[in-house]
């Protein structure tokens, strides 16, 4: 769990790093470099495309239908992700009493720790770095997005709903940093053990989004909230059999 903390906060710097890599440099057709011309230009031009198609250059209903478009793309490694994330929380209960029983530091209680708890996951099929592999793969491409955002010029002329896509917009904000919490809080869930670095980050995440949006064009915030809201909706889906599965044992249990 502390791993997937600990990569959760690189991804956040990761993103603020690149935030200053060429982003204020214009993608074209004359741009160079591997990242530009095979990741930023065909994204940009998937965002042209969607927003000639639906009339008059609507980038707002452009970035939407991209950004639906990726996260159905990358939905089988989010599945795979969210029941890994889901496995391990239930497995908390279990990894608390293994950390209690070997609570010395010596190297070999530590090793006897180890081995239960790799004991533990191959007897429930649970990969513990399965949930951060999914995060490794997506990430270029949904860098690659937000920078396809950020530069492609023809946005930031245009409007969608109430606000400009060029300027930061406080209401999208916040509603980035709102879905984000949801997001993480349906992906946490109301059961198990959550050690206090994931409460710690879903307070710290959402803060973030806001600070970032609030500084950033609102076609990036409209981005992020469209993205999060598919997350809720497919994290919901995806873990709603399993809750009910275990409300059902426990009903079962009691009689």
């Amino acid at each position: 769990m502390r791993k997937k903390v600990t990569l959760a906060f690189l991804l956040i710097g990761l993103v603020a790093v690149l935030a200053g890599c060429n982003i204020n440099e214009p993608i074209n057709a004359d741009s160079t470099g591997f990242w530009s011309v095979y990741v930023v230009l065909p994204l940009s031009q998937l965002l042209t495309f969607f927003a000639d198609l639906t009339g008059d250059g609507n980038y707002g209903l452009s970035i939407i239908i991209v950004t639906i478009i990726i996260r159905l793309v990358l939905l089988p490694l989010m599945i795979k992700q969210t029941k890994s994330s889901r496995a391990m929380q239930d497995l908390q209960p279990q990894m608390k009493e293994l950390r209690e029983k070997y609570s010395s530091k010596d190297q070999k209680t530590q090793q006897q720790l180890q081995q239960e708890m790799m004991q533990l996951f191959q007897k429930n099929g649970v990969n513990p770095l399965a949930g951060c592999l999914p995060i490794l793969v997506q990430m270029p491409i949904l860098l690659g997005f937000y920078h396809a955002i950020m530069r492609t010029t023809a946005i930031e002329t245009h409007t969608f709903l109430w606000f400009s896509l060029g300027d930061a917009d406080i209401t999208l904000a916040l509603l980035a940093g709102v879905t984000t919490f949801i997001q993480q809080k349906i992906m946490m869930g109301s059961g198990g053990a959550v050690q206090p670095q994931m409460k710690m980050l879903l307070y710290v995440m959402p803060i973030m989004i806001i600070v970032f949006a609030i500084n950033f064009p609102s076609a990036l915030a409209l981005y992020w909230v469209v993205g999060n809201i598919f997350m809720i909706v497919q994290t919901y889906f995806i873990t709603r059999p399993a809750t009910k599965t275990a409300s059902t044992d426990t009903e079962g249990a009691k009689k």
